[in-house]
C-alpha cells in the first residue's frame, strides 16, 4: 500500500473545465497501479481551479515514470446532455509520493471525448539520456500517434509541403483558436466587410473617382501610421524609407556595380548627387543602393472583374546623401530590358511620370512582400517546423519545450489562409494583379533560389551590404532580438547538450532537422538548409532561426501592413494599365485608371486589416505561462531572455520618441511569440 497525493491544474480558458471522470495510472519501475480515480463532490475540475486528492496503490510500482490520465464520461448525464462536448484543458499534474519531492507532469493540452493521455515528469531529456526501456517506449509511441494524425501534403507544386487538415478531424483542439480568439477574428472581420458593405464599396467595380474619394474607405479604420503614410505618400524620402523600415525591408542591397541592363547615366542623377561627384564614385562610395524586383519578370498576371491585370519588375536605385541625410530615389526603371520602350524614371520628370513609375515599384512591393517575404518566408516556412516539431520531438525533448510556444496556433491560421486567402475566388483570386497563378510562380522561383543564410539575420545583413545605412530600424531592432534570441537559445542548449557528439548523437533532433530539409525544402541541396547538425554551435544558429522567423521576422513583415495599405496609393495590389513605355503622357485620370478598383480595394484592405491585427489571446516575444520547462536552469535561462527583452524594448521606445513615425513592429511586447494571425 502507497498512499499519493495528486494536485491537478485546469486551464483558465473559456471550456476548459469539465464534467466527466479523471482518472489515473501511476507507471513505475516494478509495475503500474489500476486506474485510480480523482473525485470529489460535484464538478471536480473547473477551470482555473488546482484541486488535490488522494490516491492509495494496492502495491508499490517502485519509481515514477509515466502517469496516464484517464478521461470518461460520467455515470449519470452531463448537465447540458450526453452529446455537449466536454473537452478539458490539463495544464499538469504534481504527484506527491509518500517519501521524496513532488514530481511535475506538464501537460497543456486539450483532452477531447474518452481517452488517455501518457505524461512524463518534467525534466527534458533528448534521445540518448532515457535509458529505461518503458520511458523509450512511450517516446516512440507518442511521436507515432502524432505522424498519424498530422500528416504532410503538397498543396500546390513547388511550395513547401504543408498540414493535411483533412487528417485530423475538424482540427484538433490543440492547434486551434481559442474560443475567445476564434470569435474574435470573426467578429473583426464582419464588422470592417458590414461597414464597407454598407457603404455601397464592395460591390462597385468601377475605378475611383478621384484620390480624395479614396478617403472614404481610409477612414473606415485608421491607425497613425496610416495617417503618416496618407500625408507623406507621394514623398522621395518617404518612398526610400519603405526599403528599409516597411512592409518589405529584406531587398534592398548595396549597389557596388550598376546592372548592365540598367543603364544609368551621370547626366540622369546629376540633379541628385549634385555637382563634384558621380555615378562611379559614389559606387565606389558605397553610397548607391539597388532594390530589383526582377522575380517579377514574365510572371503570369491575374482578371478582375474581367479585366486583365499588368504587373512590371522593376529596378530602383537609391542614393545616401553623405552626412546620414535622408534615403532617396535616384532612377527607376519598369522593365529588366532596357531600351526605347523602357525609359529610365528620373525625381527630375513631370510629377505624375515619376509619381506613377514609383507606384509601380510600390505595387512590385506588395505582390514580392504578400507572396514571399510574409507566406513564404514566414507563414509557410514556420508550418514546416511546427509540423516537423510535432513528427519528431516528444514533449519531454527539451528543443521542443523551446520552441511549442513559437509554433502556438500556426496551423490554425495557414489552414484559414487556405481556406480564405490563396483558395480560388478567394481574396488572393478576388483582387490582387497575380492572382494564385502568379502567387503560385513566385513562390515556385523563389524557392528555386531560397538560401539559408536569407533567413539568418545577421548573414543576410552582411551579405546585402546593409550594415552601416543610417534609420534602417529593422535591421538594428532585428539584430538585437536575434542577439538576445541566441543567447537564450545557447543558454538552454548548454544545460542539455554538453559536446558536439552529443548533438550527432540525438537521433530525433536530426530526425528534425533531416524532415524540414525534406518536406519544407524539397531536399534541394542548393538551398544550402542544413539536413544534419554537427555541432553545438549549428544547432544553436538553426534554432535561433527558427525562434527568430516564428516570431521577430512574421511580426516585422506582418504587423504593419494595414499600416501600408490603409491608403492603398501607397501599396497598390494590382494595376489595371500597363507600365508606360514612354514619358509625358501620364496625368491624374491616368494614374487614378490604372490603380485597383474599388472593389478590389476593400477586398485587400479588409484582409491586411485583419492580418495586422491580433485578435486576443497574445503572448508576447518570451512569455511562456506554459511551463514545459520544470528545472530550476532552464527558468533562470528564460527569466534571463525577458530581461533582455525589456531592456531591448526599453531602447526601442525610447529611440521612437524622437522619430516623426515611430517604428514599432519590432518592439518585443509587441511580436507575438508565434505566427498566429
Amino acid at each position: 500500500m502507497a498512499e499519493f497525493r495528486v494536485r491537478v491544474s485546469t486551464g483558465k480558458a473559456c471550456g476548459a473545465g469539465t464534467w466527466d471522470k479523471v482518472s489515473v495510472t501511476i507507471v513505475g519501475t516494478q509495475g503500474e497501479s489500476p486506474p485510480l480515480p480523482l473525485d470529489h463532490l460535484g464538478k471536480a475540475f473547473t477551470a482555473g481551479s488546482e484541486e488535490d486528492f488522494e490516491v492509495t496503490l494496492p502495491q508499490d510500482v517502485g519509481r515514477v515514470l509515466l502517469l496516464r490520465v484517464h478521461k470518461a464520461p460520467p455515470a449519470l448525464p452531463r448537465p447540458l446532455g450526453p452529446l455537449a462536448p466536454d473537452a478539458w484543458f490539463c495544464r499538469w499534474f504534481q504527484l506527491s509520493p509518500p517519501r521524496g519531492a513532488p514530481l511535475r507532469f506538464p501537460c497543456y493540452q486539450w483532452l477531447e471525448g474518452a481517452g488517455s493521455l501518457v505524461l512524463r515528469e518534467g525534466a527534458a531529456k533528448v534521445s540518448w539520456a532515457d535509458h529505461h526501456p518503458v520511458l523509450q517506449q512511450q517516446r516512440r509511441e507518442e511521436l507515432q500517434a502524432r505522424q498519424e494524425m498530422y500528416q504532410w501534403k503538397t498543396y500546390i507544386p513547388g511550395w513547401p509541403h504543408c498540414l493535411d487538415e483533412v487528417t485530423v478531424k475538424d482540427l484538433d483542439l490543440n492547434i486551434k483558436y481559442s474560443k475567445a480568439k476564434n470569435t474574435n477574428f470573426y467578429l473583426q472581420g464582419y464588422s470592417a466587410f458590414t461597414e464597407l458593405k454598407i457603404k455601397g464599396l464592395l460591390d462597385r467595380k468601377g475605378l475611383w473617382r478621384s484620390l480624395k474619394e479614396m478617403r472614404s474607405i481610409f477612414d473606415f479604420r485608421t491607425t497613425p501610421a496610416a495617417e503618416y503614410v496618407s500625408e507623406h505618400w507621394q514623398e522621395d524620402a518617404f518612398f526610400a524609407s519603405q526599403f528599409l523600415n516597411g512592409l518589405n525591408p529584406v531587398l534592398i542591397h548595396r549597389c557596388r556595380h550598376l546592372p548592365k541592363n540598367f543603364p544609368v547615366t551621370d547626366a540622369m542623377v546629376a540633379p541628385v548627387l549634385g555637382p563634384g561627384t558621380s555615378l562611379q564614385a559614389e559606387l565606389e562610395r558605397g553610397s548607391l543602393f539597388l532594390v530589383d524586383h526582377g522575380i517579377l519578370s514574365g510572371i503570369k498576371t491575374n482578371v478582375v472583374n474581367g479585366r486583365p491585370q499588368f504587373s512590371a519588375a522593376p529596378m530602383t536605385l537609391l542614393y545616401q546623401r553623405p552626412g546620414c541625410g535622408p534615403l532617396l530615389p535616384l532612377a527607376i526603371q519598369l522593365s529588366q530590358t532596357p531600351g526605347p520602350n523602357s525609359p529610365i524614371f528620373l525625381p527630375s520628370d513631370d510629377k505624375w511620370d515619376w509619381l506613377l513609375a514609383k507606384t509601380w515599384v510600390r505595387n512590385a512591393e506588395f505582390s514580392f512582400h504578400e507572396a514571399i517575404t510574409h507566406l513564404l518566408h514566414t507563414h509557410l516556412l514556420s508550418e514546416v517546423f511546427t509540423l516537423a516539431t510535432l513528427h519528431q520531438l516528444p514533449h519531454c525533448h527539451p528543443l521542443f519545450k523551446l520552441l511549442v510556444p513559437h509554433t502556438r496556433y500556426t496551423l490554425h491560421i495557414n489552414t484559414l489562409a487556405r481556406e480564405l486567402l490563396i483558395a480560388p475566388g478567394q481574396v488572393v483570386d478576388r483582387s490582387t494583379g497575380l492572382g494564385i497563378g502568379g502567387f503560385s510562380e513566385l513562390i515556385q522561383r523563389n524557392m528555386e533560389q531560397l538560401n539559408y543564410s536569407v533567413l539568418c539575420l545577421p548573414e543576410d545583413i552582411r551579405a546585402r551590404g546593409v550594415e552601416d545605412i543610417p534609420g534602417y530600424y529593422y535591421r538594428d531592432d532585428g539584430m538585437q532580438i536575434w542577439g538576445a534570441v541566441e543567447r537564450f537559445v545557447s543558454e538552454i542548449i548548454d544545460i542539455y547538450y554538453p559536446s558536439d557528439l552529443s548533438v550527432r548523437d540525438d537521433r530525433e533532433l536530426q530526425a528534425w532537422v533531416r524532415e524540414i530539409f525534406s518536406e519544407g525544402f524539397l531536399s534541394r541541396e542548393s538551398s544550402g538548409m542544413p539536413s544534419s547538425l554537427e555541432t553545438r554551435e549549428a544547432l544553436v544558429q538553426y534554432v535561433t532561426m527558427v525562434i527568430f522567423t516564428c516570431s521577430a521576422k512574421h511580426s516585422a513583415v506582418s504587423a504593419g501592413q494595414f499600416d501600408s495599405c490603409a491608403w492603398m496609393p501607397n501599396l497598390p495590389s494590382t494595376m489595371q494599365l500597363p507600365p508606360p513605355t514612354i514619358k509625358g503622357q501620364a496625368r491624374p485620370e491616368g494614374f487614378i485608371a490604372t490603380l485597383p478598383p474599388v472593389n478590389a480595394t476593400c477586398d485587400i484592405v479588409i484582409a491586411l486589416w485583419l492580418l495586422s491585427k491580433e485578435p486576443g489571446d497574445r503572448r508576447p516575444l518570451g512569455t511562456y505561462p506554459d511551463e514545459h520547462f520544470t528545472e530550476e536552469a532552464p527558468r533562470r535561462s528564460i527569466a534571463a531572455f525577458q530581461s533582455r527583452l525589456a531592456q531591448i524594448s526599453r531602447g526601442i521606445q525610447e529611440r521612437n520618441r524622437g522619430l516623426a513615425l515611430p517604428y514599432t513592429y519590432l518592439d518585443p511586447p509587441l511580436i507575438e511569440n508565434s505566427v498566429s494571425i
